[in-house]
This record gives C-alpha cells, sequence and structure tokens, in this order.
C-alpha cells in the first residue's frame, strides 16, 4: 500500500528528518557530505525552496525548510534522495535506496 501523499503548507516552515536505511550510516567520508550539500542546494534553487538550517550527521539529516508553492519539499527530497543514492551506490560498490 503506498504512503499517504503528505501535506505542506506554502510559506510555513517545516522539519524534516532523513534516516539511512536501519538507521544506518549515510555518509562514510568528507566528500559524501560535500555531495549531499551540492545538490541540496541545486534543488531549493530549482524549486523555490529556502532551507533555514541543517544538520548532517553521519545516519541522518535534520532540514529545516520552507517552501512557496505546496509541492517544493517534496520535490526537493525526491530528487536529492534519489541522486544522492544514484551517488552512494555507485561509489561503494551497492545496490538499494
Amino acid at each position: 500500500m503506498p504512503r499517504r501523499k503528505r501535506m505542506y503548507l506554502p510559506d510555513v516552515p517545516f522539519h524534516i528528518v532523513q534516516r539511512g536505511n536501519n538507521r544506518e550510516a549515510c555518509f562514510y567520508s568528507p566528500e559524501d557530505y560535500q555531495f549531499y550539500l551540492h545538490v541540496l542546494g541545486e534543488v531549493l534553487s530549482r524549486y523555490n525552496v529556502a532551507l533555514h538550517s541543517y544538520v548532517l550527521m553521519t545516519n541522518h539529516v535534520h532540514l529545516l525548510m520552507t517552501a512557496s508553492e505546496q509541492d517544493g519539499i517534496s520535490q526537493v527530497m525526491k530528487v536529492l534522495g534519489s541522486r544522492y543514492a544514484q551517488y552512494f551506490n555507485k561509489t561503494y560498490k551497492r545496490t538499494g535506496t
């Protein structure tokens, strides 16, 4: 059964937490953090989402964001998660999300 669509209101800040699978590490090296932040910067501007603060831990991420459109945060997280998973899998020779 698919997950219900999340409701994000325009111009309201949201705290997003993204964890690694089974709470395993998401970042192994400084380059991993740099790539994540690079992609985050790209997609924030593409979908007109403001980032107020962030914390990158080894096994999870906290983001405080405000979107000007209803689906902005969803689009940011979709593209960010997809691109980072592709990078991570290629870098560490693995598969999955």
